[in-house]
């Protein structure tokens, strides 16, 4: 049976008694209306561990003036039932207020929130940095997953935890999608039934940059292109991004000699949704 968690101090004493023990514990992050791709993580950190913990928490921080934090997605009951499920330990779910009391510290994230989804939500990587740096301190895990389909905001945490000594190993998970190939999301609720089915064209303009790819094609630029022609033809949705960046430095590139990650973001009437592909050039191993 999941126990449900309200208080920084009671999460902090069950996980610092846990870890006394000898427990290993694997934490996954989340902001709730749980899907598969949250379930993936879950059980990878159950499978992993000892001890499995999942945070729900809808970050007030991470939210800019014009986005969704009142509209965003809450379904404690339904998610506490889904981690009931899955054998999940403990479920850490505080209020605002308890993490954020006072007026909190800011921690500013700097050059590697400057470009793809930090440039077009600023202050967005400061608040995911602040509230992750506060629930690994609460809950000392000895592992914490992350998904792929975030891979700018993965980057990020990797970095973070470098900087302040988390001793935390970061697991990148890789993207778990539909059976057609979107990207799970909790987002993909408010599409409409024409715009579902036109989603599916981001997976499938990054699959044909791939075989580009594969093929020798080393020209961010033009792989950039072929992502774009493909959502053209694709769907009706706003490209909103499509970018090519060495990873996980998130810097710009030319020619690909090393890892790169080519990320977009397509809006739809009331959905921005976002994929990616990381390709390796094997070659310069």
């Amino acid at each position: 049976m999941t126990k449900r968690i309200t208080t920084i101090k009671e999460m902090q004493e069950i996980t610092t008694t846990l870890k006394l023990q000898g427990n290993t514990i694997g934490f996954v992050p989340t902001m709730g209306a749980l899907h598969e791709g949250h379930l993936t993580l879950l059980r990878k950190a159950k499978s992993e561990n000892d001890i499995s913990i999942a945070s729900v928490f809808v970050n007030p921080l991470q939210f800019g003036p014009d986005e969704d934090y009142e509209d965003y997605p809450r379904q404690i009951e339904i998610d506490e039932q889904l981690l009931i499920a899955n054998g999940i330990d403990y479920l850490f779910y505080p209020s605002a207020e308890e993490m954020y009391p006072t007026v909190p510290m800011t921690i500013h994230v700097g050059e590697m929130a400057s470009v793809l989804e930090g440039a077009k939500r600023p202050g967005h990587f400061d608040g995911v940095v602040m509230v992750v740096n506060k629930l690994f301190n609460i809950v000392q895990p000895d592992k914490a997953y992350f998904g792929k389909k975030d891979a700018q905001q993965l980057a990020i945490i990797e970095a973070l935890v470098k900087l302040f000594n988390h001793n935390i190993e970061v697991i990148g998970v890789d993207i778990v999608r539909e059976n057609d190939g979107l990207a799970k999301s909790s987002r993909n609720v408010y599409l409409t039934e024409d715009e579902r089915l036109e989603a599916v064209a981001l997976s499938e303009s990054l699959k044909e940059a791939n075989k580009s790819f594969q093929n020798g094609e080393r020209n961010a630029g033009k792989l950039q292109s072929i992502v774009i022609n493909y959502l053209t033809k694709h769907t009706k949705g706003k490209i909103d991004e499509v970018a090519v960046f060495a990873y996980p430095e998130l810097k710009p590139v030319d020619t690909i000699t090393g890892q790169v990650f080519i990320s977009i973001a397509v809006k739809y009437s009331k959905a921005r949704l976002i994929d990616n592909i990381i390709l390796k050039d094997e070659r310069n191993d």
